[in-house]
């Protein structure tokens, strides 16, 4: 079977809802993926490193804080675009959308949306063309779905601040240069600072041994009396809004990137089902296959059409958090399923490297999880439309 060969999936005619600067800012990162991407992901993964050469291409396609203004260095794209380019990411690899989402909306975003002027043209120009890259420190060993339980902390010293603590199963923190790091101040209100790799007492211990996103850099953060400057304060939000409103744009991202996850599992099973001869015919002739074929095509066309109106409401400043916890879980579980689906087609051959289904599954394992599990977003639900929290 040919590679590089995919093919977008539009069953409704999506793309007649898109414009033009949507379409070619989507194809734009589809062609960099088939090309850069694609033939050597499978390698990388089975090596368990992270293919630090593709940072630079990301920034040249704008795909680190593609909403962020132009003047900030940003594309100053909307939020579909975003999407699309997530869409595409995840389509090559989980652990190279991740790498490019933490960029964009755990650390730009909040840069741009709680930091100060002085902090905005210092950082984000140097994050969006990839020369330099940060990652997001939330959750802690002993605190994830509950983040407001974090031990991290800041203390006041007169002339800088105090942090001690640790964070863990952080994207990009291998190798980031800077961190966004959530603590408690002495009022036990969580505070956003920014620390600077070389910092005395800070480390980042990389996490090794995983089965899933395997391509993806992951680590912790650890401080040991680090000495952090006032002037790295967040100073336009605190509380643990401040976060929660990252993670907001973060899963929106993710949401559209499960899509491109499924799209490349529903793709590679079709044209193997088309190739693949059993009974002296391919095996797409068989109902059961066309069945789950029929049935990928349909749940990835649902799951399309969701974040293209979550998208439209997020353009327009209208998307809840809730909305985007419904899509986040919804297309995440769907892509799962598709993967396992896919594997079934792909019979035996879906366990090697030759086929990306089951990089796939099992990065999806991970993306089901992180960024709120799938049982939170659905109690997020259950909390919108019935006004009772579950999980308090």
């Amino acid at each position: 079977m040919s590679k590089n060969q995919f093919k977008g999936c539009d069953y409704y005619n999506i793309d007649e809802l898109l414009t033009d600067e949507q379409k070619m800012v989507r194809d734009a990162a589809r062609q960099w993926v088939s090309k850069e991407v694609s033939p050597v992901i499978e390698d990388y993964c089975q090596k368990a490193q992270f293919p630090k050469h593709l940072l630079k291409g990301l920034g040249e396609i704008g795909a680190f804080g593609p909403y962020i203004p132009q003047e900030y260095g940003g594309a100053g794209l909307d939020h579909i675009s975003y999407g699309l380019i997530m869409q595409e990411l995840e389509r090559g690899d989980s652990g190279i959308r991740s790498t490019a989402s933490v960029q964009s909306s755990l650390v730009m975003y909040p840069i741009f949306a709680y930091g100060s002027e002085e902090q905005k043209r210092k950082y984000l120009p140097k994050l969006a063309s990839g020369e330099m890259m940060g990652c997001f420190g939330l959750t802690e060993p002993d605190h994830g779905s509950n983040p407001s339980a974090m031990v991290t902390n800041i203390k006041d010293k007169g002339d800088h601040l105090l942090l001690n603590g640790a964070k863990m199963w952080i994207s990009n923190a291998p190798f980031a240069d800077i961190a966004v790091v959530w603590a408690k101040n002495e009022k036990g209100r969580i505070t956003g600072v920014i620390v600077e790799r070389g910092m005395k007492g800070f480390s980042t211990p990389e996490t090794h041994g995983k089965w899933s996103l395997r391509a993806s850099a992951t680590g912790e953060l650890v401080f040991d009396n680090v000495k952090v400057p006032k002037e790295n304060i967040l100073p336009n939000k605190d509380g643990l809004g401040a976060p929660l409103g990252c993670l907001d744009s973060a899963r929106y991202g993710i949401a559209w990137g499960a899509i491109g996850a499924a799209m490349d599992c529903y793709d590679s099973a079709l044209r193997y089902s088309l190739e693949r001869q059993q009974f002296e015919k391919p095996i797409a002739s068989f109902q059961l296959q066309q069945k789950k074929l029929a049935e990928m095509i349909t749940e990835i066309t649902k799951a399309q059409l969701l974040c293209w109106r979550l998208g439209t409401l997020k353009n327009q400043g209208k998307a809840t958090s809730a909305q985007i916890s419904m899509a986040k879980r919804n297309n995440v579980n769907m892509a799962l399923e598709i993967a396992r689906e896919a594997r079934q087609i792909h019979g035996a051959m879906g366990i090697t490297g030759e086929y990306p289904i089951m990089r796939h599954m099992m990065n999806l394992e991970s993306v089901i999880t992180y960024e709120g599990t799938h049982d939170i977003h659905l109690l997020i639900t259950g909390n919108d439309i019935t006004g009772i929290p579950a999980f308090k």
